[in-house]
């Protein structure tokens, strides 16, 4: 079984992105609701399907859940599109996409704040999903997404971005 690293340093960021110190992953994930950031990328292909990955249940956060096809905190020192890049070429595999930027945005939940840099695209190549990061993922339809809405089946966070971002 994987494990995230508790010791992990994160930088510690206002609401406008600016650093202002850093903490540790356990520190960030506990509660304190400690302002981190991180990224999310949103893949769609040429039809318009969503990718979600299927988060490992070994993950602190919203094991077993379907999740933004992308997302990953930003390390200290580094931008979101450095971050955006590395997350997607070691959770996809991909390297070759034009990310769009869409919005940032505070999410909090019970456990954790995070200061959100969304960004999309549409990709037509293959994508290979991490086998130590990912328990896989797949191309979700609108039809199936809005039908897997408040089931418990998608991250709230994937449910607040789709709703915010995707279904008009």
């Amino acid at each position: 079984m994987n494990m995230d690293n508790k010791q992990e340093i994160f930088p510690l960021v206002d609401e406008e992105g600016r650093v202002v110190g850093s903490a540790t992953r356990g520190e960030c994930h506990s509660g304190s609701k400690l302002l981190h950031p991180v990224v999310h990328l949103q893949v769609m292909n040429p039809a318009g399907d969503i990718y979600l990955q299927k988060r490992p249940e070994w993950k602190d956060i919203q094991p077993g859940k379907w999740d933004t096809a992308v997302g990953g905190h930003i390390d200290l020192g580094e931008s979101p599109e450095e971050a955006l890049q590395r997350e997607a070429r070691e959770e996809l595999g991909i390297t070759d996409f034009t990310p769009v930027f869409v919005d940032k945005y505070v999410f909090e939940s019970a456990i954790e704040r995070e200061l959100v840099y969304v960004y999309r695209c549409t990709y037509d190549g293959t994508l290979h999903p991490s086998t130590t990061e990912l328990s896989g993922g797949r191309f979700w339809s609108m039809t199936e997404l809005r039908a897997a809405m408040g089931k418990g089946l998608l991250t709230p966070n994937f449910e607040s971005e789709f709703t915010r971002y995707f279904e008009w």
